[in-house]
């Protein structure tokens, strides 16, 4: 076992989906232990139910701390959240308020022990945005939570799976029938400038190839079906290329994703939720991550939902959860990276040394 592993605190999401499923698929796994020390924000007897459910042995012990600062390597921490005045009845399958209620409760505990780096990164386990909404969480998802304690800072939703381009929606959890209105030159170019920045420093590529996608089919057909791209999407791609970003386009979506095109690129923009999402995920489903980047906090999910199809029949697979795990390490190793190589430039010695030179 080895000293100074990273902490990730773990949400149990909603605990009528996969998400105690996967988390303890993952966390059966010996080997993860050498990896992370993992604190999970639940309910022991969730973890019992879903243990008896699918018969799930665990590797390592639990350990119920009352703190993040508590925690012990090689050990399952688990931090209780308050249950009180919310039935616990489990429904693998069903949604129900009791489930999003606790699955807040976990969301607003974690997210103050990451601000407060008690832990060094959050993986979240799904929720039903139905059953979480109320007045005291009225955020259509985790990137907007994530996102309201920093008012100055402006999160990108990405994803990405190890041999994909890493996709960015440039608009996200809005109606459809506002996308084009929302897509400006000015909201484009910075978050371009933005998602570069988000490929240096949290996935480690230096100088990105970046495709943007059009709007409208056939990228507009050159203004015949559409005009964003000849007056807003391709001007801003001249702009930046010429300012020396890798950046290309607009590109026709089924195009670029049909042909295998994405390949020669290490990113893509897309214009809304859905054109990004349908293609990554009918690649990607099963390994995929959601990153919240763009945040001072490291935040990651499977890029799943609930399943409620599949919850509690022991069909749910961990491969998306754990690389989720893998990346939120992955991402504060090239943060911390990133700091110290950038933290003392280097000194211009030889220009130092001509100027002494040059006063003597």
């Amino acid at each position: 076992m080895r000293n100074n592993l990273f902490k990730i605190g773990i949400t149990h999401g909603d605990f009528n989906g996969v998400g105690y499923e996967v988390l303890l698929k993952t966390l059966s796994d010996d080997r993860i232990f050498d990896l992370f020390t993992p604190i999970v924000y639940g309910a022991q007897e969730f973890v019992e139910y879903y243990q008896r459910l699918l018969s799930i042995e665990l590797s390592r012990q639990i350990k119920v701390i009352g703190r993040a600062t508590d925690a012990t390597d090689g050990v399952i921490n688990l931090i209780p959240i308050s249950t009180g005045g919310v039935p616990t009845d489990v429904t693998p399958g069903e949604a129900t308020r009791p489930a999003g209620i606790l699955a807040v409760r976990a969301l607003m505990k974690a997210r103050d022990d990451v601000m407060a780096g008690n832990v060094d990164a959050l993986v979240t386990a799904p929720i039903n945005k139905d059953m979480t909404w109320s007045p005291e969480f009225q955020y259509p998802g985790h990137t907007e939570f994530f996102a309201d304690p920093y008012s100055d800072s402006r999160p990108l939703m990405l994803f990405s799976m190890e041999g994909l381009p890493v996709v960015g929606l440039l608009t996200t959890h809005i109606p459809i029938s506002m996308v084009s209105e929302t897509i400006t030159k000015e909201l484009l170019t910075d978050y371009l400038l933005r998602f570069e920045k988000a490929l240096s420093v949290d996935f480690g590529i230096p100088k990105p190839r970046i495709a943007v996608e059009g709007l409208n089919p056939h990228a507009g057909e050159g203004g015949m079906l559409g005009s964003e791209e000849v007056q807003i999407i391709a001007p801003v791609v001249r702009e930046l290329f010429d300012k020396g970003m890798l950046v290309f386009g607009p590109y026709s979506s089924d195009g670029l994703w049909g042909s295998g095109a994405y390949r020669r690129f290490d990113a893509v923009v897309a214009m809304y939720h859905d054109q990004g999402l349908i293609p990554f995920k009918l690649l990607a489903m099963n390994g995929g991550v959601n990153v919240t980047s763009g945040l001072p906090i490291v935040r990651t999910s499977p890029d799943h939902g609930t399943a409620y199809d599949i919850a509690g029949k022991g069909e749910a697979s961990p491969t998306s959860f754990r690389a989720a795990i893998y990346k939120a390490i992955d991402i504060l190793r090239s943060r911390k990276l990133n700091a110290e190589i950038t933290a003392n430039p280097l000194v211009d010695q030889y220009s130092t040394k001509t100027r002494e030179d040059r006063r003597r």
